[in-house]
Parts: structure tokens; C-alpha cells; sequence
């Protein structure tokens, strides 16, 4: 696996946590960004997404917003 992964969170999102987990458990490894404390972080999100949402996980740039399990599967090699 030679992917790029991000994964934008905040640390009360249930939702980052499972995400965070999953890709754990595949043995992926990402970069976390939170975007409740680095600007820039919530600003290039925002930028890739269009949102402001969290999770957002970014795969070889192509972003997944929310834990959206079988699109993640998919563009994990």
C-alpha cells in the first residue's frame, strides 16, 4: 500500500475515531490533521472537500467525506 492518506478530524467526532480505527486495523497508515485547532488544516479541507465536515479523508486525493466504509475499501490498494 503506497497510498497517501489524511485524515481531518476533531477530537469529539465519534465518527473520526471509527475511521481512524478502521484504517488502523488494515494496517494503513495516515496523517491526522485536527481541524478544531490548526486553521490551516480546517482551510485545506475545506479547500479539497467544499465542507466543512469531519471526517474527511483524503486517498491519493480523492476525498471521502464521513465514514463511507466501502468507498474508502475501494480506493485503498
Amino acid at each position: 500500500m503506497s497510498e497517501k492518506v489524511i485524515v481531518y478530524t476533531t477530537p469529539t467526532c465519534p465518527y473520526c475515531d471509527t475511521v481512524k480505527e478502521f484504517l488502523s486495523k488494515k494496517g494503513v497508515p495516515y496523517d491526522e490533521y485536527d481541524v478544531a485547532d490548526d486553521e490551516n488544516a480546517r482551510r485545506e479541507m475545506m479547500d479539497k472537500s467544499g465542507r466543512m465536515a469531519v471526517p474527511t479523508v483524503v486517498i491519493d486525493g480523492e476525498v471521502v467525506v464521513g465514514f463511507d466504509q466501502e468507498k474508502i475499501d475501494s480506493l485503498l490498494h
